[in-house]
């Protein structure tokens, strides 16, 4: 498939359209292949799941700018309106394909509580042992990193720089 053909089958489908972005190497596609798999099936007719090989439509990875594998983009009247990049667990997957089926806005479940601590717990961690090992600037920076996944989404500062950010891009045309 060639990047006008991708479009193309996005712009007409007069149903919602979530994308796939996978390759057969890929561990975490082949997990996530299964659930993509059922939870289509649930609601066909309502929602259609197109799968997208990178490494036979290279073209269509780079225009859209696909960094990593697995990516799941939800497309709703042809105008993207979700994306993530990674495993995605079932109940994402299925809010995913639930919220497009029924017209709504699409939107992520939150952090729960257990990821918070285990993320912050982690970030810790590496900051505790980068601090001890000479210490390394490499460890604290990957600690803070991740102790910030913990917590990004309720940082002011955070919510204020990708709101002008996502600002920058939608008056630039970029998605």
């Amino acid at each position: 498939m060639n990047l006008s053909e991708y479009n193309q089958k996005i712009s007409s489908n007069p149903l919602p359209v979530v994308v796939d972005f996978w390759a057969p190497w890929c561990g975490p596609c082949k997990a996530m292949n299964p659930i993509l798999t059922r939870v289509s099936a649930q609601h066909k007719g309502k929602v259609d799941l197109l799968k997208v090989n990178v490494d036979e439509s290279p073209e269509i990875a780079r225009a859209l700018k696909v960094m990593g594998i697995p990516t799941t983009i939800g497309y709703a009247s042809g105008a993207q309106v979700f994306r993530k990049t990674g495993f995605q667990p079932e109940a994402v997957i299925e809010k995913l394909f639930s919220d497009l089926a029924q017209g709504r806005t699409v939107s992520t479940p939150k952090v729960s509580n257990f990821d918070r601590i285990l993320r912050l717990v982690s970030g810790g961690a590496l900051i505790v042992l980068g601090a001890y090992r000479g210490p390394s600037i490499l460890l604290i920076v990957l600690g803070a990193l991740v102790a910030f996944t913990a917590v990004y989404d309720r940082c002011p500062i955070y919510r204020a720089i990708s709101g002008k950010i996502k600002e920058a891009f939608q008056k630039t045309g970029v998605k």
